[in-house]
């Protein structure tokens, strides 16, 4: 056998089951992934000071409510678009919102004022992910960041299907 023809069959038996093999496997993998936006179904935020979380929107019936300027509470109704969760999905992919843990909260009120506090549920067909966030989380501060950027993008996506 010549060099050429050696080259060409080691690269038969070797290298193409390799990348067989590699893309059989790596197409699993994102096909079986535990947060995928086609399984997508809603998002709930609530959000208040200490356990009183009457600022609150979900989005599969539409329905939030929050206390104005003037401290009295208004219903309103809220549609987000598939270009408003999809984004959102994005965001909390990219930001890892699956690896934060589900309790950030400090546990005690400081100096006896009640501190802000965030639940934020993702919801898909077989899963869920939630976390409930104090604004004075005092544990790893990258993760206290990402989960307030993820509530902040979620706020503000709200915020702004409200306007339209």
């Amino acid at each position: 056998m010549s060099d050429r023809t050696k080259k060409i069959f080691l690269a038969v038996c070797i290298v193409v089951p390799f990348l067989l093999y590699c893309f059989y496997y790596y197409s699993q993998m994102f096909k079986n992934a535990p947060f995928r936006f086609s399984d997508f179904e809603s998002i709930v935020l609530k959000y208040g000071t200490g356990d009183d979380l009457v600022n609150q929107f979900d989005s599969s019936t539409g329905r939030y409510q929050y206390l104005n300027v003037r401290d009295s509470l208004v219903i309103d109704t809220v549609r987000l678009r598939k270009d408003d969760f999809q984004y959102l999905h994005g965001k909390a992919t990219q930001l890892g919102f699956w690896n934060l843990p589900d309790d950030m909260t400090s546990g005690d009120a400081r100096g006896g004022q009640p501190v802000p506090r965030f639940y934020l549920q993702y919801n898909y067909k077989e899963k869920s992910k939630e976390i409930t966030l104090d604004a004075d989380f005092d544990g790893n501060p990258k993760m206290r960041d990402v989960a307030k950027s993820i509530v902040d993008e979620v706020m503000r996506v709200i915020n702004d299907a409200r306007d339209r």
